[in-house]
């Protein structure tokens, strides 16, 4: 990893924590607080530990576009929990005939890239 990379990987690292020490729930609730700093803590530490071994620069860009992305969600919608993506079954396909085989594609495709890593982790 480039010395820029692990500065900005670092930077990134500091700033969510730095985001959960700072953190207020939107209910106002101390343990909701509390249960939500945990989660971001949480999150972060699990996602940089199945990280921290990535060589390929690409791969890096990926995952720290998504960080940013996670963090800018996580401060304007005041939830840290990833927003989930809502599809009908079948919405994305454009033809019937081929359908089955296009949808699994097209699903990949408009994942959001907030979403990558959610799926792997829980």
């Amino acid at each position: 990893m480039a010395a820029a990379t692990h500065k900005k990987v670092l930077s990134l690292y500091r700033r969510i924590f730095r985001i959960a020490n700072k953190w207020q729930s939107l209910s106002g609730q101390r343990e909701d607080t509390l249960k939500e700093k945990q989660y971001i803590m949480k999150e972060a530490r699990t996602l940089f530990q199945k990280n921290k071994n990535l060589t390929d620069s690409e791969l890096i860009k990926q995952c720290m576009e998504e960080c940013e992305a996670r963090i800018e969600i996580t401060l304007h919608y005041r939830i840290p929990y990833p927003r989930p993506i809502h599809l009908p079954p079948m919405g994305l396909s454009l033809q019937r005939d081929r359908a089955l085989q296009n949808q699994a594609k097209l699903r990949k495709h408009s994942k959001p890239i907030y979403l990558n890593s959610y799926d792997e982790i829980s």
